[in-house]
């Protein structure tokens, strides 16, 4: 699932509006939005925790709260806010500003914010309105990540709220063997099966296969390291990956099915190759090896190119970078996908793209599969989309030839979206394996 974030600036009124639609009701987003037990939940961007002091919701009433980094570095931010209009629950409009610790305001740092929240077909339109009192103003917010800021609130609202509501399993964690810790979601009955992502996806983006997946199943869906709620640990190892789902298939009963998309199809054989008998079967949707001259290889140096980029800080370069070079979409229709907000999406996980890029390591060079990479004789499901680009048919074809339980299976009308835009399919092909 990929959320959608509009982001408009009006600079003839020094504005800058955030807004997201919700699928929650109206009167559960304004409590999430005026309930201190509700926004210390979710308030701020991702690896910041939030502590309310005060939040009085009535005009002249104050909130004053802290944003602290969770990464030990000593970091926080003391903020307060006095309510101007509360009309629950449509509308609020506050003036925020920052302060010291002794919650004296520092100067010329108003934000006159407005939030709206709208029904809408099947949720809530809430909209952040920040007006400035200057376009300098706006564009120092903007350079220091607010739009960033609000995306990340948004997902943790949504997160926080929709377990509330009771719509989707809370998410639960297990530490890997480095201390790592890997948040995921468990549900359905039957044998466990742990669904593993692909570059720039987190587990959001598999839930809807999980859902179809639980009538069958009982399915484990995890952010992988360095993604969503799971924390990271340096330096990158692929081994270190393995020990994730290791740890995940011992809370499953020790064993479990792997499903793998793309890159994570990769990361799934190899996660077989190493673990022996604790996982079960294996299926494959379109693991993105290059074995012939169906399209260019991936440069190689990759994934040095990659880090550079992160290092330099430039995040939506190293997205198009991976768009370009890895997944080969032509320039021309890069520049649609950066208009789109899940572009924003894929800049908050771009520091994990070079990990996809080792897993994949030299197969996606031109040159045929090492015929001794991966010693797998579990059952192996590789399947494909019917429209996909031929890349992908030849290897699945390829991977048949080496692993001696594997079978190709072609999804009909489908493509390499298919585990996002046609999850039953996908789950469908899982489940009639079963058979």
């Amino acid at each position: 699932m990929i959320r959608k974030t509009t982001v408009r600036k009006n600079r003839d009124r020094r504005e800058l509006t955030v807004e997201r639609n919700v699928a929650m009701p109206v009167q559960l987003a304004w409590e999430g939005w005026t309930e201190p037990k509700h926004i210390t939940k979710w308030w701020g961007p991702k690896g910041w925790t939030t502590t309310v002091y005060e939040m009085d919701v009535r005009p002249g009433g104050v909130w004053r709260y802290s944003l602290q980094a969770d990464d030990n570095s000593g970091e926080a931010a003391f903020c307060r806010a006095t309510y101007d209009v509360v009309e629950a629950p449509g509308k609020l409009v506050y003036v925020d500003t920052f302060a010291d610790s002794d919650w004296n305001i520092v100067s010329d740092s108003e934000m006159y914010t407005t939030v709206l929240f709208e029904e809408k077909s099947g949720g809530t339109r809430i909209s952040i309105v920040t007006r400035f009192a200057s376009n300098e103003q706006l564009d120092n917010a903007e350079a220091m990540g607010m739009i960033e800021g609000f995306t990340d609130a948004y997902d943790r609202l949504e997160d926080y709220l929709e377990t509330l509501m009771g719509g989707k399993n809370p998410m639960e964690t297990v530490i890997s063997k480095d201390g790592t810790q890997i948040a995921y979601t468990k549900q359905g009955t039957g044998p466990s099966i742990i669904l593993i992502s692909s570059a720039a996806a987190d587990y959001q983006d598999a839930s809807p296969l999980a859902e179809h997946l639980s009538v069958n199943f009982t399915v484990y869906n995890y952010d992988r390291r360095g993604r969503g709620r799971s924390t990271d640990t340096s330096p990158y190892e692929t081994a270190r990956e393995v020990e994730d789902i290791e740890a995940l298939i011992a809370v499953a009963g020790g064993q479990a099915y792997l499903f793998g998309s793309s890159s994570g199809a990769v990361l799934a054989l190899e996660a077989a190759n190493l673990l022996g008998d604790s996982v079960a079967k294996l299926f494959l949707y379109e693991p993105p090896f290059i074995i012939n001259d169906s399209r260019k290889p991936v440069p190689n140096d990759y994934v040095e190119h990659l880090n550079a980029l992160i290092k330099a800080g430039k995040r939506s370069e190293a997205v198009e970078y991976f768009a370009s070079e890895a997944l080969g979409i032509p320039g021309e229709y890069i520049g649609y996908m950066k208009s789109d907000p899940s572009w924003n999406k894929m800049e908050s996980l771009a520091h994990t793209l070079a990990y996809d890029g080792i897993i994949m390591g030299t197969t996606q060079s031109g040159n045929p599969l090492p015929t001794g990479r991966w010693n797998v004789t579990i059952p192996t499901l590789i399947m494909t989309g019917e429209n996909s680009e031929p890349l992908f048919h030849d290897a699945a074809h390829a991977l048949v030839e080496l692993l001696p339980r594997a079978a190709a299976h072609s999804l009909a009308g489908q493509d390499h979206s298919a585990v996002i835009m046609a999850p039953e399919v996908v789950a469908k092909a899982i489940v009639d394996s079963e058979r």
